[in-house]
């Protein structure tokens, strides 16, 4: 599957969290936004199940 690349800017202290996260659950930070987004979708019923969580090492940027 394709992947769309998209432009994100985000502030300091939130990568930095974010970064500290990813690496406490052995992610890359793209793969840690991708799971929560997923993550938060799922939860509001806007996104199927069969979506890859981010997860998965198919990064193809």
């Amino acid at each position: 599957m394709k992947r769309k690349s998209y432009p994100l800017r985000l502030h300091p202290d939130v990568y930095a969290a974010l970064e500290r996260w990813a690496n406490e659950e052995f992610r890359s930070v793209n793969a840690q936004i991708e799971f929560l987004l997923a993550d938060a979708l799922r939860r509001q019923g806007r996104l199927r199940d069969a979506v890859p969580t981010g997860d998965e090492s198919t990064d193809q940027s």
